[in-house]
């Protein structure tokens, strides 16, 4: 009788397994078909079909040039969805093999079936290791394999093979000024690895693509695994950030860079309450990435950009390079009459993909309801997408770097590096090469140094607000370098720099003194006048929000010093978020987010540097000279 309990047990089990599957399914799918791009187009065409074919029966010769097009997009995404689900398919099986372009920069070894790999190294037994590299690097068709040569020879290919790999990773047998290295400049990460950035729309597309079907199957397989009590999960959220899904989603990111993967190191350093925290988790990994161009790759841009005699121009160029990041990859260099510069190349692709990279993975994060409504990330995404445009302008961003030069010359403890014009394109900046790491690298230094970086970098972020009017934007530490000899902060990126209007910044210190002086009722009134508040609001939104500036304004009101590294300024904010988030009726002006993007980057780099020291004194003396109006 137990037995047969069991048994109906079992089968009820399974048969609740299979419904909430299905049911899970079905939703997964509703929330993909309501947030497809596809979706769109097919309502478009609806209407836009029997438009158009008014027009085409008054005037038959006119073309139907706006379904063409909307059709040609449709079926470039629906091919997208297929290649992605025949990549992770791909993953886990492999078929007969196939005639496809290779391409060592886009495909690695693992990607290849052991079959095809053993016809290449039959094909070009005789061919030193350099030359096959040469044939495969090219785009060569495999054909279908013939039988493999005997086992010693296929062992002593491989051996041979996977020897010259080796040296192509570590840059062994090179000559010895290619490996030279200057001290005390910023290191490559040491699990950085070579791959081509894709270029071209479609190929990019691909990539979201098979990032889109991963993601939605692995949630799925998470989601059964729960309900099967195997150490899943039944929380969706927790399903979609599961550990598989995190690494597909930084693989991806890291592969085709960009606008995508900037979104990414933006979203690494925003609070967790605001943004799920196995997201958070996974955008860290993202913003510590530093995948780079293949030495083919990088010769295109270069010869493209500078003509086919750049190396002329150079009496030294490192291919590996020392820095990657979602825009483009930096190298060393040296000129003829011996000034050492970094160069830093434009991935090709991601300035004409800035639009579609965003869309597509706002658009995943989107189906998956990670951001709470009153974060207003259309408005967010928005603003990064303009912000975006003026970092891939690298002649804009050559004549930012000269102006903030100029602005802070005065200054001993900043040191802007010179730009080199001759070597300057729209995808090329030259500059002198300066000395310095990174600013997360610094958090070990002793207590002498760690407070000259935070007082430097909170100084700067003030004269940049209120004296400059104009300010590098983006919070990155890698922006920053800091060099222990000289004790100067080294300022390195200006891509994303901007200026502001002299009313927006009015105003802004005006909230601010009002802060350090405790005065609620003027920081409420003049956070209306600047569309912080609709004055529509309730009361308890008000409230949070006037109690998350005047927290802020502790900083410039503490007398004495003000400790960083034992503050609990983050968690007081932490607590009102949740308020904010759900009684807030307008988004804030777009001059906040970047703003508050690096304020809070420089907030937090002071708390992990655990520094202390007083703030008021700078503030004062900046309120002290400031002409308003």
């Amino acid at each position: 009788m137990s037995r047969s309990q069991d048994l109906v047990a079992l089968l009820r089990g399974l048969q609740i397994v299979l419904e909430a599957t299905v049911k899970t399914q079905e939703q997964c799918f509703q929330r993909l078909w309501a947030n497809s791009s596809i979706r769109e187009i097919v309502l478009q065409n609806r209407e836009m079909s029997s438009k158009c074919l008014n027009k085409f029966l008054q005037d038959p010769s006119k073309k139907l040039s706006g379904v063409s097009d909307n059709l040609k997009e449709a079926a470039e995404r629906g091919s997208v969805v297929l290649e992605g689900i025949r990549q992770l398919t791909a993953s886990s099986v492999k078929l007969e093999p196939r005639n496809v372009t290779k391409d060592l920069g886009n495909v690695d070894i693992a990607s290849l079936t052991l079959k095809e790999l053993e016809h290449y190294l039959a094909q070009n037994k005789n061919r030193s290791p350099e030359a096959r590299f040469e044939v495969f690097r090219r785009d060569e068709v495999v054909p279908t394999p013939v039988a493999p040569t005997s086992v010693a020879e296929d062992e002593k290919n491989v051996q041979e093979w996977m020897t010259f790999i080796a040296k192509q990773d570590t840059g062994a047998e090179k000559p010895a000024e290619e490996a030279r290295v200057t001290s005390n400049v910023p290191q490559l990460s040491a699990v950085a690895k070579q791959r081509k950035v894709p270029a071209t729309r479609i190929g990019r597309m691909m990539s979201f693509g098979g990032l889109f079907a991963g993601v939605g199957l692995g949630t799925i397989g998470e989601l059964t695994k729960g309900a099967l009590g195997l150490g899943g999960t039944l929380n969706v959220k927790e399903a979609v950030f599961n550990p598989a899904n995190a690494d597909r989603i930084v693989d991806t990111l890291c592969r085709v860079r960009g606008a995508a993967l900037k979104i990414g190191q933006i979203l690494s350093i925003q609070d967790t309450s605001m943004v799920n925290p196995q997201l958070a988790k996974a955008f860290e990994r993202v913003r510590q990435a530093a995948d780079y161009m293949p030495d083919w790759q990088v010769e295109k841009v270069l010869k493209s950009e500078l003509g086919s005699d750049w190396r002329g121009k150079l009496t030294h160029f490192d291919m590996k390079p020392f820095a990657a990041a979602s825009i483009g990859q930096v190298h060393r260099g040296v000129l003829t009459d011996g000034t050492e510069v970094a160069i830093k190349i434009q991935y090709p692709g991601v300035a004409a993909s800035i639009k579609s990279d965003i869309d597509n993975l706002v658009g995943l994060l989107k189906v998956w309801d990670v951001f709470p409504p009153g974060i207003f990330i259309d408005n967010i995404v928005k603003v990064a997408k303009r912000e975006l445009v003026w970092e891939v302008d690298y002649l804009r961003e050559a004549e930012y770097t000269e102006k903030y030069a100029e602005m802070v010359a005065h200054f001993p403890q900043y040191r802007v590096p010179r730009v080199i014009r001759d070597l300057t394109t729209q995808s090329i900046l030259t500059t002198e090469l300066v000395p310095g790491v990174p600013l997360d690298q610094c958090f070990d230094l002793d207590e002498s140094h760690r407070t000259i970086i935070g007082r430097g970098v909170m100084n700067l972020c003030m004269q940049e607000l209120f004296v400059m009017q104009c300010m590098q934007t983006d919070p990155n530490w890698s922006n920053f370098l800091y060099d222990t000899s000289s004790r100067q902060l080294m300022l390195i990126d200006f891509g994303s720099t901007r200026f502001y209007t002299k009313d927006f910044i009015d105003n802004y210190l005006k909230v601010t003194v009002a802060a350090s002086r405790k005065d609620r009722d003027t920081v409420l009134r003049i956070s209306r006048e600047m569309g912080f508040l609709t004055g529509y609001e309730s009361k308890a939104m008000e409230n949070a929000h006037v109690d998350a500036v005047m927290i802020l304004g502790e900083v410039f009101s503490c007398d004495g010093e003000f400790d960083f590294g034992r503050q609990d300024t983050t968690k007081r904010i932490v607590d009102l978020v949740p308020t904010m988030v759900a009684h807030r009726l307008c988004p804030p002006p777009d001059e906040i987010y970047s703003i508050h993007r690096k304020l809070s980057g420089v907030f937090l780099l002071c708390s992990r540097l655990r520094v202390k020291f007083a703030c008021q004194p700078m503030f004062r003396e900046i309120v002290k000279n400031y002409n308003f109006g």
